[in-house]
């Protein structure tokens, strides 16, 4: 049921508005507020799907109404009812966040039109956020041991700043859900994150993924092309596996942190990028710098915060809220029931030797699902969890 509120100081014109949208909808349930001032106690203590608020009213205005609450919720959209002389006003408040205006006397069609659109936003918005919501569920950092707890506030003070960070840890251990928690709890979480993994690009092209080429620049260049930190500008780059970049491509990424500019490959024009970098390795880069393979001087721009990813054997307390995890994510995923893991099941895992970390817990945990009875016991473990 769609709940309205109106604000509107003058009596009248405050009851027609209730009437006319009563009568419309008999399932909106539509409430009154006789200044700003308790429009916003309202708004802060209850729900609403929609406002519609007055522009000139004493006490408090409706374009201060209109700012207080899109600080307080600011997914409510709201519709601002403006005098023949407000029109300017209404305009611009627009630029303020409203959704509409609509002049006095209101025309019955154009109020109700815009009523329903707005309605129909606001679901649209609340759906949006779930939406969000769902997909930052696939970065779930799961777990409550010492280290995971560091972790985690580690991000909590870092997320919020542009400071560089540098991720370390074995393959596996899930650097990438730390990047995305990074790039998520940031004031750059509706810019990009653009990912790159380094060891995946051929070290001739590296250059041109990251900043682009222009047309001629090689055989292959047909036409100018925007590299990933151009599309990063504004958010987020993930750099994975950079101690795998070659030593050129890094002499270019030390020269964007140092200037915020790029070049494209063939081209000696600037371009300004506003991009925070986030870098992740398996490698021991200080062992990589004193075998050259590796620039000492970017080390030390992209180490600003340096996080370490723990293996799945130093946090063996996290394997059963893993094993829940994945039971849980893999059974929705394949249509079939939750399978419980009897006890034993899962001491038998906490001892395993686990050299491919949450990633090798993953592919077991979805075998013993498939393959098992329908609670995963130690019979389940010895015959399908073997190397």
């Amino acid at each position: 049921m769609p709940r309205i509120l109106v604000i509107e100081d003058e009596a009248a014109i405050r009851r027609v508005l209730v009437k006319i949208l009563s009568e419309e909808n008999p399932s909106y349930q539509v409430e009154e507020a006789e200044d700003g001032l308790v429009g916003i106690e309202k708004i802060k203590n209850e729900d609403y799907d929609l406002v519609l608020c007055d522009i000139k009213m004493p006490k408090m205005d409706g374009v201060e109404v209109l700012e207080a609450v899109k600080k307080i919720k600011p997914e409510v959209p709201m519709v601002m009812i403006s005098g023949h002389g407000d029109l300017d006003t209404a305009v611009n408040t627009m630029k303020l966040g409203a959704f509409d205006y609509i002049s006095k006397p209101p025309d019955l069609n154009r109020l109700l039109n815009t009523v329903r659109i707005a309605l129909n936003s606001k679901e649209l918005v609340v759906e949006n956020k779930r939406l969000k919501k769902k997909v930052s569920k696939n970065y779930e950092m799961i777990g409550e041991s010492e280290a995971i707890s560091s972790i985690k506030g580690m991000i909590e003070k870092v997320a919020p700043t542009d400071a560089r960070v540098l991720i370390t840890g074995p393959n596996g251990t899930g650097k990438e859900l730390v990047a995305h928690w990074l790039h998520q709890k940031s004031d750059r979480s509706k810019g990009s994150l653009i990912e790159v993994n380094c060891a995946a690009i051929p070290s001739e092209l590296i250059e041109s993924e990251l900043f682009g080429h222009v047309k001629g620049a090689f055989t292959s260049a047909v036409k100018d092309r925007a590299g990933k930190f151009e599309a990063a500008h504004g958010g987020t780059i993930f750099l994975d596996e950079i101690g795998d970049m070659s030593l050129s491509a890094q002499a270019k990424v030390l020269r964007a942190l140092q200037e915020s500019r790029i070049q494209r490959v063939g081209s000696d024009k600037d371009i300004k990028v506003d991009v925070r970098v986030i870098a992740a390795t398996n490698k021991d880069l200080k062992k990589e710098i004193e075998e050259g393979n590796f620039r000492e001087d970017l080390y030390h721009r992209l180490a600003v915060i340096l996080i370490k990813v723990p293996a799945l054997n130093d946090r063996r307390e996290d394997i059963p809220l893993l094993i829940e995890y994945f039971s849980e994510k893999i059974s929705k995923e394949q249509g079939t029931a939750v399978k419980s893991f009897s006890a034993k099941a899962v001491k038998m895992l906490q001892e395993y030797d686990w050299t491919g970390n949450i990633r090798e817990l993953r592919n077991v945990v979805e075998r013993l699902i498939i393959l098992g009875e329908k609670e995963v016991g130690e019979d389940d473990v010895k015959m399908f969890a073997t190397k």
